[in-house]
């Protein structure tokens, strides 16, 4: 009985060690700025063998994946829109036929608010404008919702202009002493006619004036990713147009609803209200 029960240890510590030396079928690793409202994180998954797909999911959206130099490493950017409220997220996430479940505290951000005096009917538009308001609403929900599905950028996102952003993303605007929607992207106190650069390849999706926006260009970057340029006092680009990071897309103005020229950049992930200066950071040192 006693050799019974020391050969039966050994094969139990045997299978626990071999178990123990197995690695994980997932490694998956986040690099983000924060994790809080208005955020991007950009997912790497290591799949123990090579595979054809990557599926991830999180905030209630699919969010796409690339491979990234081999079919074992894929990577997913994933936003944290605006209004997600504080909590405990969990992004479940497949390839192939293995599964795991990584979690996301996303913590609070307080956010300022900021009171401005525009044009009376770029806060309360006559009844002559709405149509055209409610079109290019319309229009933008399905820019934002038909995008290119693969990838079109490549190496690092730079700034559209060298300018500092002065109005930070997130802001809660009030005009003319009538709150409105949160300030969904960032601003940069750049002068009139400075160039404004596509920040990484796209697809030219919409290029001209719009009524709160002033001329205005957006940017297809591809498998979810957007830019939106507001304001601009030229556009140096047509819709259809391939672009690369560093092409000219047009010159800062004050065109639509502003106090005076500056750009106004907008980023959209999948949908999500990211602030752009957090898609910088996050894919800004990606090759």
């Amino acid at each position: 009985m006693g050799r019974a029960r020391a050969y039966l240890s050994i094969v139990v510590m045997a299978i626990a060690a071999s178990a123990a030396a197995t690695p994980p079928a997932l490694t998956v690793t986040t690099r983000a700025r924060a994790v809080q409202p208005g955020e991007l994180i950009l997912f790497t998954i290591l799949a123990a063998q090579p595979v054809s797909q990557v599926t991830v999911r999180a905030f209630g959206r699919d969010w796409p994946a690339y491979e990234d130099g081999s079919a074992r490493r894929w990577r997913a950017p994933v936003g944290i829109d605006l209004d997600t409220r504080p909590a405990t997220y969990h992004a479940e996430i497949a390839a192939g036929e293995d599964r795991t479940s990584y979690p996301l505290v996303v913590r609070a951000r307080a956010f300022r608010t900021r009171h401005l005096t525009v044009n009376p009917d770029l806060v309360n538009p006559p009844p002559d404008a709405l149509e055209r308001i409610d079109a290019e609403a319309r229009e933008l929900s399905e820019i934002w919702a038909h995008g290119e599905p693969q990838r079109l950028w490549s190496g690092p996102f730079v700034r559209p202009v060298p300018d500092e952003a002065n109005s930070a993303f997130g802001t809660r605007s009030v005009y003319n002493g009538e709150a409105r929607s949160p300030h969904s992207g960032a601003d940069f106190l750049s002068p009139e006619g400075r160039p404004v650069k596509a920040p990484n390849a796209g697809r030219i999706v919409l290029a001209g004036a719009r009524y709160f926006t002033g001329k205005t260009v957006i940017v297809d970057h591809g498998l979810g990713i957007f830019s939106l340029f507001a304001h601009l006092s030229e556009i140096d680009v047509k819709a259809g147009d391939t672009v690369a990071a560093g092409d000219l897309v047009g010159k800062v103005g004050a065109t639509g609803r502003v106090t005076g020229p500056h750009l106004h950049w907008t980023v959209r992930v999948n949908g999500a209200r990211v602030d752009p200066l957090s898609l910088l950071d996050v894919l800004g040192e990606v090759h």
